[in-house]
């Protein structure tokens, strides 16, 4: 019965993070966001969804102990948010009006890291969070160049749920810093790390839990 309870909590907390980083996602990561705030937004966009990546692949890796379950964490993330655009299709937005991050790839590295260390928590922390921090930016941008005009789908797809004084605006690139790519790497190498972190000793917290 304890082994039946654990394994539960700990499958709870996968898809509470999971649901939750799809709901980041459907939040933040429309073309609506992306046109009013532009390179503002994907720093912050950047460093949210690197962090919370990091802690549920950390928490589902470190579970099983087994090296291939962040990118399946991953996966299971990205199909939730593609099930979840087919909502907005449902209402009549274009099936691209939300921009699904590029989870995956930077998933695979912390199972590499993992992998290459052979099984080592703290290597997968420090350098399996780094690189998570680090790519995840450069990932989503070369996704997001690869969406069909976002201005274009912004002005003719408005959000229903913003309010009048965020209606879109013209991008003002290059305003606040020259490279988000860079400024959110940068970001969220350093925060990713103390996020992983946290994902690990979340798990340490579930089995004492369950274990009392």
């Amino acid at each position: 019965l304890m082994v039946w309870l654990r394994r539960t909590t700990h499958y709870l907390f996968i898809v509470v993070v999971a649901v939750n980083s799809t709901l980041l996602t459907i939040n933040a990561g429309d073309y609506i966001f992306y046109t009013d705030w532009m390179w503002t937004s994907f720093v912050v966009f950047s460093v949210s969804q690197s962090t919370m990546l990091a802690v549920g692949a950390t928490y589902y890796m470190l579970f099983t102990g087994v090296p291939g379950t962040a990118t399946y964490y991953a996966t299971i993330m990205t199909i939730y948010t593609w099930v979840a655009k087919g909502a907005w299709f449902a209402l009549g937005y274009p099936y691209d009006f939300v921009v699904v991050p590029v989870w995956i790839p930077s998933a695979m590295l912390m199972d590499l890291t993992y992998w290459a260390t052979r099984r080592n928590k703290h290597a997968a922390i420090l350098i399996g969070g780094t690189l998570v921090g680090l790519s995840f930016p450069l990932f989503n941008m070369v996704n997001l160049l690869l969406v069909r005009d976002p201005l274009e789908v912004a002005f003719k797809y408005p959000r229903p749920t913003l309010p009048a004084y965020m209606t879109p605006i013209e991008p003002q690139v290059g305003k606040f810093y020259n490279s988000p790519v860079a400024l959110g790497s940068g970001a969220g190498a350093v925060l990713t790390v103390p996020i992983a972190a946290l994902g690990a000793k979340l798990n340490t917290w579930t089995y004492r839990w369950m274990a009392a």
